[in-house]
């Protein structure tokens, strides 16, 4: 089979499930999956606000999610040409949890950490908007201590730093503030249930503004598979391509952790699923890894919502699950072979 048949094929093949899906997570509720449920409760106006107000905006939230999640792996994967690349490798993770447990703990450890002041300005920040800002300023941090994006390794090694140390100060925050906890353990868990219709128009934006930036930086994605200095032989500003390219990843990342937390998996998994099904360039690997993303991240909400009806799974350990056994399994295959 040519390339262009299985291009063709793995994209109708994700268009159709993410179809499917979205009916599904419709049917879902607190009682599992029922469609005939569906079809009595339309008519009542109470389920008809369920599901124009509660389902479909998260539906259409972890679609969008899932895709920008999707993205940043794939850009990630293909700055560091490394394919156990994630979103979460510069920092962005911590940033983000430091930013909710700050906003979680309060007055107290807040008031320790940031002064008075900010203590009384974090909690009316919001919890999405402190994790979106955290995403940001751990990048931030992390472009810091690598002195810009010039060199791919020590850009490497100090997210690794600013991911150890943002996590700490997030934990002892938690010593000084313990109600914390608990909020901060289900944001690192990650879900998708408190995605309403005003965070659909801002992810909606954020991915049409990621998507043709990422699908302008392919070439230079495609160039970097060459090795730095193949890449610098084409003529290419690398330290700026590398710099737009952070830029981007920061922001996929933040937005998709504002609003569903700390989803495994996803962003690492899409790329590779896309890869090993119809590998291409990385203009076609980019937008093919959004929509993989968007359709692992709403089949793993329909199983959280479904599998124990109605107790809901965390969406992050339905994705853990389902990532970890998929990369278990190339594991063991290559080992067979």
């Amino acid at each position: 089979m040519t390339t262009r048949p299985r291009r063709a094929r793995l994209l109708a093949a994700l268009l159709l499930g993410a179809v499917l899906l979205a009916g599904a997570s419709l049917f879902t509720g607190s009682g599992g999956w029922s469609p005939a449920a569906l079809r009595a409760d339309l008519a009542d106006a109470q389920a008809a606000l369920l599901y124009g107000q509660i389902r479909a905006p998260r539906t259409l939230g972890a679609l969008l999610v899932g895709a920008l999640l999707g993205l940043a792996g794939a850009v990630a994967q293909g700055l560091f040409r490394n394919p156990l690349a994630d979103p979460y490798l510069l920092g962005a993770a911590a940033g983000a949890v430091l930013g909710v447990v700050l906003v979680l703990a309060g007055g107290t450890a807040a008031g320790l950490a940031l002064g008075w002041a900010a203590a009384g300005a974090l909690p009316r920040l919001g919890l999405s908007g402190a994790a979106f800002l955290g995403a940001l300023g751990g990048v931030a941090l992390t472009l810091l201590l690598a002195r810009g994006a010039q060199q791919t390794v020590r850009l490497l090694l100090a997210g690794v730093v600013v991911g150890v140390l943002l996590g700490a100060l997030a934990d002892t925050l938690t010593v000084f503030s313990p109600e914390a906890l608990r909020g901060r353990q289900s944001f690192l868990l990650g879900s998708t249930g408190h995605i309403g219709w005003d965070a659909v128009p801002v992810l909606a934006a954020g991915l049409a503004l990621a998507l043709p930036l990422a699908l302008r930086l392919a070439r230079v994605l495609d160039a970097l598979t060459l090795g730095e200095d193949g890449a610098a032989s084409l003529g290419l500003d690398l330290p700026r391509a590398r710099a737009a390219l952070v830029a981007l990843l920061a922001l996929c990342t933040g937005l998709a952790v504002a609003q569903a937390g700390l989803v495994a998996f996803v962003g690492l998994v899409a790329p590779h699923l896309v890869r090993r099904l119809a590998p291409s360039t990385h203009a076609f690997l980019l937008a093919a890894s959004a929509l993989a993303g968007a359709v692992l991240l709403l089949a793993a909400d329909v199983l959280a919502r479904g599998l124990l009806a109605p107790q809901e799974l965390p969406v992050g350990v339905v994705t853990a699950v389902l990532g970890g056994g998929y990369l278990l399994a190339l594991l063991h295959r290559g080992a067979r072979a």
